[in-house]
């Protein structure tokens, strides 16, 4: 994997068709942004969804909405540290593998 003295530009490594960089690490914080926003969503529809039962499900729903919330934070977190490991991996797997082959 060569390094250039320039880092690419989003679009530059978006149609980079030799994918000799990895893209997802430049876009994690979005990707987390765009799941904490649905986590958001999802928390909101039980709550709302709790209140169109009415009853003791406006409870049920006052104490499910932020689990559920956390729930998927903590998923969607997990997921994309994953990621992130598997990429960081592959790349220092390429660096050990160039510098194994300048000392041989």
């Amino acid at each position: 994997m060569a390094q250039s003295s320039r880092s690419k530009s989003f679009f530059e490594l978006l149609f980079d068709f030799s994918f000799s960089e990895f893209i997802a690490l430049k876009i994690v914080g979005v990707l987390y942004g765009i799941g904490l926003f649905l986590a958001g969503i999802a928390g909101i529809a039980v709550l709302f969804g709790s209140f169109a039962q009415g009853g003791i499900s406006i409870l049920i729903g006052l104490i499910a909405a932020p689990l559920v919330f956390l729930l998927y934070v903590l998923l969607i977190r997990v997921a994309l540290e994953s990621m992130i490991a598997a990429f960081r991996t592959a790349s220092n797997t390429a660096r050990i593998a160039e510098n194994t082959r300048r000392d041989v």
